[in-house]
């Protein structure tokens, strides 16, 4: 079981959604961690035929994903303390981070993109999404402590 922190809980709460609010103002755009990631990797060009990456539209994509890496090592470096402690079969893990990232894109979206955006917004349809990824969740945790006994 993992301790409950409910400041640093809270704090990090606060800066993802003064980081979403800050993108949106900033860009536009909406803070899908799962579709800013997976947009990296796809080739694109401008309406013009010039490249994304020359005019910018990539380099905030990248600037956030590496952001997301970054911003845990240079706390680490900074002198916060940072525990991250995996149990478990690494195999399973990696086989539900593949899961994740189906749903994402089968979902249109990840817990960030609907959880936090479109809530905020108002989407009917991000409810739907968020009410969904939340129960499952949910019933996965209640099915491997209680049911299976993990």
């Amino acid at each position: 079981m993992t301790e409950f922190t409910p400041y640093a809980s809270l704090a990090g709460g606060v800066l993802i959604g003064l980081s979403t609010v800050i993108l949106l103002l900033a860009n536009g755009r909406i803070a899908g961690i799962s579709g800013i990631y997976s947009r990296l990797f796809e080739p694109s060009t401008l309406a013009n035929g010039k490249s994304a990456w020359v005019h910018g539209e990539k380099g905030w994509q990248l600037s956030f994903v590496v952001g997301i890496v970054l911003a845990p090592l240079l706390l680490m470096v900074a002198g916060f303390e940072i525990e991250q402690v995996f149990t478990g079969d690494l195999t399973l893990i990696a086989i539900a981070g593949a899961l994740v990232g189906f749903g994402s894109v089968f979902g249109s979206g990840c817990t960030s993109g609907h959880g936090v955006c479109g809530l905020s917004r108002l989407s009917v349809r991000s409810l739907a999404a968020t009410i969904t990824f939340m129960s499952v969740g949910i019933a996965v945790v209640f099915v491997l402590r209680h049911v299976v006994g993990g």
